[in-house]
């Protein structure tokens, strides 16, 4: 009798470790949420940077390089809406996974694009996951270089005119500066992750990153003119994710003092 007590005790602790495992794992794929916000410039107006090139200056490769202004795109300020562009969003350590939204941000955009051209880097700032290529692009008939540089990543190679060349990058701490030394005003910025919860700001200051798990998360701004935005610096500021709805940060303010 005491046996079989025994083997029905134990029957009934497999059961409920059975249904806690699966309510783990129920858990583990479908609870998601949206993270949403904006950077926005906090001063009396927007800055207005002289271009590093102007129309017809006396530059090498002018033909291409000077047949319009090149503007400064470090700090680039929407007048209307003083949202700021080219902000990188993403979280520090994410606490949990999205096997299915790696999946489809690479079966969507299996490479991410950084052309050169008019001599400049389009975009400015570029971000990727670890198995996204990034193809880096000439669209122009002159030669360029690509020179990045990280803890994880050291690249120097030529581009020939209207040339390309996809590499696949390591997952990097921080974001590594682009230069291309033929033209020295040609300056941007690529980071590569090994998670898709990221984003960059766009026109109007503005970023959305789905399918975060939900919970306690870090967030992390930066941007190239002031480093870490948000409070936490790489650590992160603390945010809660809620399931199956949008979270959004109250708007994230940088001031004129805090550029460098």
């Amino acid at each position: 009798m005491r046996r079989d007590f025994l083997m029905a005790r134990r029957l009934v602790t497999l059961g409920l470790g059975f249904c806690v495992l699966l309510g783990y794992q129920g858990a583990a794929h479908g609870q998601y949420g949206t993270l949403k916000g904006q950077v926005v410039w906090d001063g009396p107006q927007a800055p207005q940077l002289p271009p590093k090139v102007k129309a017809g200056e006396n530059v090498k490769d002018a033909q291409v390089c000077a047949t319009e202004p090149i503007p400064d795109e470090s700090l680039v300020v929407d007048p209307s809406s003083n949202g700021v562009k080219y902000c990188i969003v993403y979280l520090s350590r994410p606490k949990g996974s999205n096997p299915d939204r790696v999946k489809q941000m690479v079966e969507s955009d299996p490479q991410v694009v950084v052309d050169q051209q008019a001599c400049r880097f389009v975009p400015h700032v570029a971000v990727a996951h670890e198995q996204q290529q990034v193809l880096f692009k000439s669209s122009d008939p002159v030669a360029h270089n690509v020179r990045l540089q990280g803890f994880s990543n050291s690249l120097n190679f030529m581009l020939p005119a209207n040339g390309e060349l996809p590499r696949s990058l390591s997952p990097e701490r921080r974001p590594m500066p682009m230069a291309c030394d033929i033209h020295p005003w040609m300056q941007g910025f690529v980071m590569v992750f090994d998670h898709p919860f990221f984003a960059i700001t766009d026109e109007q200051g503005n970023f959305e990153i789905e399918g975060i798990p939900a919970g306690s998360q870090n967030v992390v701004i930066w941007h190239e003119k002031v480093g870490y935005v948000t409070a936490g610096a790489a650590r992160g500021q603390e945010v809660t994710i809620a399931s199956g709805k949008e979270t959004t940060l109250a708007p994230v303010k940088i001031a004129p003092n805090q550029v460098k």
